[in-house]
Order: structure tokens, then C-alpha cells, then sequence
């Protein structure tokens, strides 16, 4: 089996793989069976040299590998036909930018897995960048801070080598005594909470955070279970949320009343309630003016997210009145942080960790006869066709969704 590193040809350039050069030398010690080669690439975080020390054959063709492994979608006209792709396809929640996409794979005989799709048998996802998104996205909150309040100035994430950069940065602040929000309790969340737990930011209970002043910055970690509760006014189960939301309403406007800065980090599920309307963030009693929306779900459950912002020009302001876009640091607006692809900022870290998951998780599957069965729930499209846990996708491939 000959697997392939490719190289990221979308736009704006990413600098992300899916293996450094350390971690594919041990999943080369771990499968002697296997070869692997490096595509070059002029813009990889780690360096055709790099590969070439760890002794990788680096070339401009990798046409005769059996499954190329990439991070983002690779344009049309770049794929090669009756391979095996590693991607982040996006387009198993019908993304209609990417119809065309999925149609030419399925034309070129493409066997497609989606990172997005590696999961255990309980539907957990196995691998990801989230951690990352996490750490960058609750960083970027505070320099919006900083720069808006004129209080500190941190510089981009992009321009620091890596996460212990990102730290001592973060070692050089002072915040003042705020109150935090942070939703969700996945890989995102978590990856935020690492900021925050290493600014010691204290956490405190939901009863607490509602209740009470402080006299330093502290922050609450809230889940679904927090933030909706039933219509019926009865006890909520999250595994009955999850399968059906329809009977859940927002319970969003308590905390709402008491944050300072809310850090999305929350996975939203399809027909769940929003977490805060428009209506929601004109009240007088909505207090939050700094959101950084690490899930932005664009014209979703946060209200204040207009767009995504770019690693560029991270940071715009909501005018909740208005509902209109407005300057950052504009007076009584919210402040919005809404990249849509933070762990492009920590290129190496990010890396290093999605070849950690990724040797665990996936390599093995292709030499124990895919006994997990993680190859199997990953693969989008096979013989030129949809595959039976995806064929929901039909529709979208034929245009009608």
C-alpha cells in the first residue's frame, strides 16, 4: 500500500498536513509494509527538506500512490481518478458550494473518506482540529479585547511560532474582572478552557455565575442542558435534545444577562433552538458585548454573527439595534470574532496533533482488515457511486437539494 502526502492547493493557501515528518517516520517504523511518499509543496508548515532528512522521497508526481491524504478539498481538476482521497470534503451537510465537487469524484471513480466522517461505533469523531480551534479562537477573543479597550495589544496567532509562543504572549496580560461564557464540552470547548485555565481564569458554577459579582475574571463551561430547556417546563435529557430538539426552547438569557464575553465553542445540531436572537440582543437586559464565535454557524444560533471573518481581518462590530455590521471597536456594538478556519493560525501545532489521531485511528485500519470499522463509516462514494451510509446525499448530487 503506497499512501501519499499531497499538497494543499486551495485558496487562501493552508498551511496545515496531515502528517510532520516525525510522525510519518513512526507510521513508517509501525507499518513496514507500507511506502510513503511527499508531494511537494512550496507552502507546507514543515519543508520538502524536512521529509527528505526523516528519508521520504519528495516529488512533483505522486500519480502511482495507491491513497492520497490531504487537509482541505482538492480542486477538480487536480484529482486523480480510481484513487483513494483523505480530505475535509465538506459536503456531508449538502454544501452547495461543493455539489460540483462531490460529482467529480464520484465521475472519476474517486473512493472518498472525509475526515469529518472518522468516527468510533458510538458516532464520536476520532480526529479533527478542534483542540486548535479552540486555542485560537479563545486567544483572538482576548486581542479583540485588548485592542478594543486599548487595555494590552497580543499579537496575530499567525505571526508566533507556535503554542508555547501563544502562552507567553498570554503571560504578559492583564485582564479586568469580567465574566466568561464558554458553550460546549467537545474537543472546541476544551481547546478554549486551555486558554483560560492558562490565564487561571477561575471557573465557577452556573448557579454561582448567575447569582453572583466577583472581584477578578472568572468564567462558567456551559452545555446544551444549560442553555435550552424544554417547552413543557420538565426536566430535559440531552440524548432526547440530540435526537429531537423540537421540543427544546433557548434558556440563553440568563447567562446573556450576566456575561461579558461569550466564546462560542458549542456544536450546533440542525433544527436546535438558537442560542440568542436579534430580538434577544436588542433587550436592555443583554450584556454581552464580545463574542467570539469559535462554531460560526453563520445566520445561526448567535445572532451577532453576521459572516465569517477572515485570519486577516478577524474581528468586525454587530450593531444589535441595526442589525448591521459595524466597526469593532464601534461604541455599543458587540464585537465579533468569526474565523471560519482558526487552526490555519497554529499551522505546526495543529499538524503535529491531527498525525497523532490520524496514525492512531486510521493508518491501522488499512492492515487489520478495517476490524473498527472506521474505513468503512468514513467512505463517502465507491465504484462510482454514493455508499449506503451517505446515499442521503442523492438529492444534493442531483441538484434537487
Amino acid at each position: 500500500m503506497k499512501f501519499a502526502i499531497i499538497k494543499e492547493r486551495k485558496n487562501p493557501p493552508d498551511r496545515r498536513v496531515v502528517f510532520s515528518p516525525e510522525k510519518l517516520a513512526e507510521a513508517q517504523l509501525q507499518f513496514p509494509q507500507s511506502e510513503f511518499v511527499v508531494e511537494s509543496s512550496d507552502i507546507r508548515i514543515f519543508p520538502d527538506s524536512a521529509y527528505e532528512k526523516a528519508g521520504f522521497k519528495v516529488t512533483e508526481d505522486v500519480s502511482d500512490a495507491d491513497v492520497m491524504i490531504g487537509v482541505k478539498e482538492v480542486p477538480i481538476d487536480a484529482l486523480i481518478p480510481n484513487k483513494k482521497y483523505f480530505f475535509f470534503s465538506h459536503t456531508i451537510k449538502k454544501q452547495p458550494y461543493n455539489r460540483k465537487l462531490l460529482q467529480a469524484i464520484l465521475e472519476k471513480n474517486i473512493e472518498l473518506f472525509d475526515h469529518e466522517a472518522i468516527i468510533d461505533e458510538n458516532g464520536a469523531r476520532l480526529i479533527g482540529f478542534g483542540r486548535y480551534a479552540g486555542l485560537v479562537g479563545a486567544y483572538n477573543g482576548f486581542r479583540a479585547m485588548g485592542l478594543r479597550d486599548g487595555l494590552f495589544k497580543l499579537p496575530k496567532v499567525e505571526t508566533l511560532k507556535d503554542l508555547n509562543e501563544v502562552k507567553t504572549e498570554l503571560d504578559k496580560i492583564k485582564l479586568p474582572n469580567i465574566k466568561i461564557l464558554l458553550s460546549g464540552t467537545g474537543k472546541v470547548a476544551y481547546g478554549a478552557k486551555e486558554i483560560l485555565d492558562h490565564l487561571n481564569i477561575k471557573k465557577v458554577s452556573d448557579a454561582l455565575y448567575l447569582t453572583s459579582k466577583f472581584t477578578e475574571p472568572v468564567y462558567c463551561m456551559v452545555d446544551v442542558m444549560e442553555y435550552s430547556k424544554r417547552k413543557d417546563g420538565k426536566v430535559g435529557d440531552k440524548w432526547e435534545f440530540y435526537k429531537d430538539p423540537s421540543g427544546y426552547v433557548s434558556n440563553f438569557m440568563p447567562y446573556a444577562k450576566e456575561t461579558d464575553m461569550f466564546i462560542a465553542g458549542h456544536f450546533y445540531g440542525n433544527n436546535a433552538p438558537y442560542l440568542f436572537t436579534c430580538e434577544d440582543a436588542k433587550s436592555s437586559d443583554f450584556n454581552i458585548n464580545l463574542v467570539a464565535d469559535i462554531s460560526c454557524d453563520v445566520g445561526g444560533p448567535v445572532a451577532s454573527t453576521l459572516r465569517a471573518s477572515t485570519i486577516a481581518e478577524p474581528f468586525y462590530g454587530y450593531d444589535a439595534q441595526t442589525e448591521m455590521e459595524v466597526d469593532f471597536d464601534a461604541k455599543e456594538a458587540i464585537t465579533v470574532m468569526a474565523v471560519d478556519n482558526l487552526p490555519c493560525e497554529l499551522p505546526k501545532d495543529a499538524s503535529e496533533g491531527f498525525g497523532d489521531m490520524f496514525l492512531e485511528n486510521v493508518i491501522p485500519a488499512f492492515f487489520n482488515n478495517d476490524d473498527k470499522g472506521i474505513l468503512k463509516r468514513a467512505k463517502i462514494t465507491e465504484h462510482g457511486k454514493l455508499t449506503q451510509r451517505f446515499s442521503y446525499l442523492q438529492d444534493y448530487m442531483d441538484g434537487k437539494n
